[in-house]
């Protein structure tokens, strides 16, 4: 049997897709859309407090729940109660997706694969596209594999691209579930006390499209992203790494250069060159 065709017949009843929103119907829509595997896909999407509240769109193949919350409490807040629910509800696995972002046919089945084959790995990603809002590409994220360089490199890049994870429930409440300590950067707290007892690793091959949102977190709240990164990396210091010096440094110019402009060089440096 080839690798896809095993891929092809995995059950998905233990996955659940988690997807916070708030407002953004459209984007919610889009997203959902875009999954496509063989197997019956179960999402729980938290609205967190919309106006009008998000309403769950009648696609095959899916299976969507919304869990409303009473008001806006933020995405660590409905990170949290999506978490508590999906465990509750007696799933393994969550994978996780944001508005607007798409999903790559078979990721969950491929995700699912590797979890159950490596069950150490608390936390598994994927190499992720990212695009502008009308899909043109711009640059591709394709950090490294193994869970050892990630652990070493965890404060002087983006390794785990958050809406690509898959992650273990069980692990996740273990140490704590998300938490609301390092706001706008919830993600890699979270990963940093995964790694402290489990192993986090990527599939190296593609697996979601990210959408490059001027009125997303990254850009609207990065000073108190860039603060909440600066605090984990004094928290979890390693002065014997190199990496962790670089990253320190490399955040710190961060906090002082304009976002578009980082966004300019990232483009500069990531983006595919072309043969003249």
């Amino acid at each position: 049997m080839t690798n896809a065709s095993a891929t092809a017949q995995i059950a998905l009843d233990d996955v659940a897709v988690l997807m916070p929103a708030y407002n953004g119907q459209a984007d919610v829509d889009l997203t959902l859309a875009s999954f496509s595997e063989s197997a019956l896909v179960h999402v729980l999407i938290v609205d967190d407090g919309s106006t009008p509240p998000i309403v769950a769109p009648t696609l095959a193949n899916l299976h969507i729940e919304v869990l409303r919350m009473a008001q806006n409490g933020g995405i660590e807040r409905a990170l949290q109660t999506g978490i508590d629910a999906l465990a509750q509800r007696g799933f393994r696995y969550a994978a996780r997706i944001d508005a607007g972002d798409r999903s790559v046919p078979q990721r969950l089945a491929r995700q699912r694969v590797f979890m159950e084959l490596h069950p150490h790995v608390a936390g598994l990603g994927m190499w992720t596209q990212v695009v502008t809002r009308e899909g043109k590409p711009l640059f591709m994220l394709t950090p490294p594999a193994e869970p050892n360089a990630i652990r070493r490199l965890r404060f002087f890049r983006s390794c785990l691209a958050h809406p690509s994870m898959m992650l273990r429930i069980d692990a996740v409440r273990a140490v704590g579930n998300y938490r609301a300590d390092y706001p706008s950067a919830e993600d890699l707290d979270l990963f940093v006390r995964l790694m402290e007892r489990y192993d986090c690793a990527n599939l190296p091959e593609l697996g979601l499209y990210y959408e490059l949102n001027e009125g997303g977190i990254s850009a609207t709240k990065r000073r108190r992203q860039v603060s909440s990164t600066l605090r984990l990396q004094l928290r979890y210091f390693n002065a014997a790494n190199l990496y962790d010096w670089l990253g320190l440094a490399k955040n710190l110019l961060h906090l002082v250069t304009p976002y578009r402009a980082l966004q300019r060089v990232k483009r500069c440096l990531l983006a595919p060159r072309t043969s003249r």
